[in-house]
């Protein structure tokens, strides 16, 4: 059996003071050293997940409470992304997992407070950096509450963001002044509805509401893709052809992919990911950041294998009859084990997000290998967290820091349920 080899960790990599150990860690990593114990027991995930949760709790709500409360709130980034919202969704996640009202309560006074934060700006309405996330979740944890009057009132809300002229507008139509991607755009919009659906019920925001806009983002691939007959969608942020999850066309597919597709439309979504496996780096297997770009480094959800692994996890359970993208999900999934160690513990582009790819593998094949994988890492993030988030710009965010990893650590408890936060339902 041939070593498994993980990736050098980035050089822009945050440095503190756990790099010898983790240096040591991934030595044996790399050689497979029999004395590195890879397993840890349910007990211990649970343990961790909520000994990290009351971390990202205390410093981001409770130390800031005084500020919060008075109301001098306005330097808060209400986000999910990588702002308060993340500790409110941590704290749904952990209630979910564990059935703890007080974390519920909790989410639901971290979601008033992004709420009142977000309405001096109205710029995003997705559900990561925008509107969409907090009134999404705030929906739903009031649900979960039984204050349907609050419920109704996010419910409200959301819908006026749904009132957005430019979401359904096409490109025909001059609809370039919204972008189509997940974080920033309306794939994010679409995501944030998608998320309200499934804990709501699948009519609470309807078809006739949602397929304009998903009408418009298949409009606007095409007209991206014009000059480029190989590919049939395509899109571009801020003038560049991305790939990933974040801003590309891993993410935007993904929100695609959760519709009801004409034949047309599904075999675009289809044709667009076949260009994409079969432009692969030959020899890595790893994803393009962008179109045409050479350089094979990154391999995160943001950008590289692991975003675009949980996308054709996906696909290949729409497509069922494909067998392609269910073997290329796996091929996917061998490049995270074999170059996804980093030394960053987030969703976007660390440990914690990349082995959620093992995660979906394992709900699409059942096999327990990808189970194994996940908590092999899991117990890498078990030193990797031992002293991140201080000094670290969001260290205690949910896509960049150790809300992400709290979040990863509570699905290992129920990995056949396991859902990547912002990107899987």
């Amino acid at each position: 059996m041939s070593s498994v080899q993980f990736a050098s960790p980035s050089r822009e990599t945050h440095e503190d003071n756990n790099n010898e150990r983790l240096d040591l860690l991934l030595t044996k990593a790399n050689a497979m050293d029999p004395t590195l114990n890879m397993s840890l027991s349910t007990d211990t995930f649970l343990k961790a997940a909520l000994s990290l949760k009351q971390q990202v709790v205390d410093v981001t709500w409770r130390r800031g409470g005084a500020e919060l409360s008075s109301g001098a709130g306005r330097g808060i980034d209400p986000t999910l992304y990588t702002g308060l919202l993340g500790t409110g969704f941590t704290c749904f996640r952990s209630y979910e997992i564990t059935g703890n009202h007080n974390d519920l309560r909790l989410s639901a006074q971290v979601v008033d407070t992004c709420a009142s934060v977000v309405r001096a700006s109205t710029r995003h309405v997705t559900f990561l950096c925008g509107r969409g996330g907090i009134y999404a979740l705030g929906a739903v944890v009031a649900n979960y509450m039984g204050d349907h009057q609050r419920r109704d009132f996010f419910l409200n809300l959301f819908l006026e963001i749904a009132q957005e002229k430019a979401l359904p507008v096409g490109p025909e139509e001059g609809g370039f002044g919204m972008s189509y991607d997940l974080m920033y755009g309306r794939a994010g919009f679409l995501w944030a509805a998608l998320f309200i659906n499934k804990y709501l019920g699948p009519e609470t925001l309807p078809n006739e509401l949602l397929m304009p806009i998903v009408d418009a983002v298949l409009a606007g691939g095409r007209a991206g893709a014009s000059d480029n007959t190989a590919c049939p969608l395509m899109y571009r942020w801020h003038g560049t052809r991305y790939w990933g999850a974040a801003n590309g066309l891993a993410g935007i597919l993904q929100v695609l992919l959760h519709f009801p597709l004409s034949e047309e439309d599904a075999g675009d979504v289809k044709g667009t990911l076949s260009y994409m496996m079969s432009n692969r780096f030959p020899h890595s297997g790893n994803y393009p950041v962008s179109e045409g770009n050479p350089r094979d480094k990154l391999v995160q959800w943001s950008h590289g294998a692991t975003g675009i692994a949980i996308t054709l996890c996906k696909a290949s359970q729409v497509f069922p009859s494909d067998r392609e993208f269910r073997n290329a999900a796996i091929e996917a999934g061998e490049v995270v084990w074999k170059n996804g160690l980093v030394k960053k513990v987030g969703l976007a582009d660390g440990a914690a997000g990349n082995a959620y790819a093992f995660l979906s593998l394992y709900r699409l094949t059942g096999e327990s290998i990808y189970e194994e994988r996940a908590k092999a890492f899991a117990s890498f993030l078990e030193l990797l967290t031992a002293d991140h988030g201080r000094g670290a710009d969001h260290g205690f965010s949910l896509y960049q820091g150790l809300a992400g990893a709290a979040c990863f650590w509570f699905d290992l408890l129920a990995p056949a349920n396991s859902r990547f936060p912002g990107y899987e339902l």
